[in-house]
């Protein structure tokens, strides 16, 4: 499980401590890499809008 979570079993609802992780790390805001990446699942999947 991420760092705030250690030691617990990792869920999927975790994801978001491992994007906030990612988006420091590339000095980027948490909300434009959540759009980005949500955006990137509508194309991938062919999801609605």
């Amino acid at each position: 499980a991420p760092v705030p979570l250690r030691g617990k079993r990792n869920e999927p609802a975790f994801v978001v401590h491992t994007a906030r992780a990612i988006a420091a790390l590339r000095g980027e805001d948490f909300g434009a890499l959540a759009a980005r990446t949500r955006a990137n699942t509508v194309a991938l999947f062919g999801l609605p809008g």
